[in-house]
């Protein structure tokens, strides 16, 4: 079963003729830089750059350095404009109202950085919201006096209305934002997003959806949303070069929205401040149309379905195997998914980083693992390179290591 936001975008203007587009599995992974014979199943951290996206950006390097001063000058922000405007057609939304940024983090601290807060307000987090975001918010609230309230989440996850109401237990008339995950990093949950936004406004609270994991895994449309802020990563599941995100924010609350660096534009607008911080290296969000262009030649919603359809199997493959669980049902699951690992590797968070190093160093597999729910728990990503014989391989390596510790 599609989580929602898949199913409802079963049919796809982006779908190309597939006589001329490779086979996912290995003939993908060809595409890619990936170390042969590394079994790479966390494209959910740092992403993937395709080739032929490698490349482009360094064309994009290459028209900086042989004339600097006229690429900074005429050249750099009408890219950064082109790009905006190209990623719009994927959210929903004007690219005017898109900043692009360096990854999400930046884009949070720009948010909560802008925001008046008070003594005694509050900001709703909960206890997957991502680290760097914790510590942003933990950093805003100790300057301003505001207070951190954060929510558990039901892990495993079952329903949206467990998550919903897990969450709306926490706001209250002192809310000011609340921080909404649309794909928790620790447990790879797709969270109903447009619920929790809904009951946060309900409450008078802003919402901060932070949508690190969320483009190209799933459809974003920034409207149905209805989030004050949403920002997200490109590098991860759209495939472009490491530092390149967006930020969007809503027409009521965008004139207040600075960037954490203030410069040459300041005074100017939203899109002038954000796109001139300093001199920089933009290649990275420069060639964003290019690793659109390449997930669209696979077809956007194909790559999407393929990914969440390769996720739930190696789920269930893996608890299968280890006579465990999974993190969550496929309505609630993305292109990743957790499963829980057989007793007896540990249950702490050291443990879990020890099993991680073990695993890589001497079996060469990436593969996330954490301490959760009084366990260890895998984080496996499923990409167009991911091919099944590397699942069962993990699912192997780690019934080794069980039996080494036993």
């Amino acid at each position: 079963m599609l989580p929602t936001s898949l199913a409802s975008a079963a049919k796809s203007r982006h779908h190309p003729a597939m006589s001329d587009v490779p086979a996912f599995g290995a003939p993908a992974r060809r595409l890619f830089q990936l170390e042969d014979g590394a079994i790479y199943l966390n494209h959910g951290s740092y992403g993937a750059t395709p080739k032929a996206v490698t490349l482009a950006q360094r064309r994009w390097q290459d028209r900086l350095e042989a004339e600097p001063s006229r690429f900074m000058e005429r050249e750099f922000r009408p890219g950064l404009r082109v790009a905006a405007e190209r990623l719009s057609a994927h959210l929903g939304v004007s690219g005017r109202s898109i900043a692009m940024v360096e990854n999400a983090t930046q884009a949070v601290n720009a948010i909560l950085r802008s925001f008046g807060f008070a003594p005694g307000d509050e900001i709703l987090i909960t206890d997957q919201t991502y680290n760097a975001v914790k510590n942003t918010v933990r950093w805003v609230a100790s300057r301003s006096g505001a207070k951190v309230v954060e929510v558990a989440l039901p892990f495993p996850a079952f329903s949206e209305d467990s998550l919903v109401q897990a969450f709306a237990a926490g706001l209250s008339a002192k809310t000011r934002v609340a921080v909404i995950d649309h794909v928790t990093s620790p447990t790879a949950l797709v969270l109903p997003v447009a619920r929790m936004v809904a009951a946060a406004r309900q409450a008078g609270a802003k919402t901060l959806v932070d949508g690190a994991h969320a483009p190209g895994m799933l459809p974003v449309d920034l409207p149905t949303i209805g989030a004050d802020w949403y920002t997200g990563n490109c590098h991860k599941w759209l495939f472009a070069p490491k530092g390149c995100a967006f930020l969007w924010a809503a027409d009521a609350v965008r004139d207040d929205l600075h960037p954490t660096v203030i410069s040459h534009g300041y005074g100017q607008g939203f899109v002038a401040e954000f796109d001139w911080v300093g001199t920089r290296d933009a290649s990275p969000q420069l060639a964003l149309p290019d690793a659109l262009a390449f997930m669209e030649r696979f077809g956007v919603d194909r790559i999407r379905t393929h990914n969440h359809e390769m996720a739930v199997e190696a789920g269930r493959r893996l608890a299968e195997a280890w006579d465990t669980e999974v993190g969550a049902p496929p309505a609630l699951t993305g292109s990743m998914i957790t499963v829980r690992l057989p007793d007896g590797l540990g249950a702490t968070q050291p443990e879990a980083l020890e099993l991680r190093r073990r695993l890589l160093d001497e079996r060469r597999i990436q593969v996330p693992i954490n301490a959760l729910a009084g366990g260890l728990w895998a984080r496996v990503s499923a990409q167009i390179y991911t091919q099944r014989p590397e699942i069962d391989a993990l699912a192997e390596a780690v019934l080794v290591e069980r039996r080494n510790a036993a």
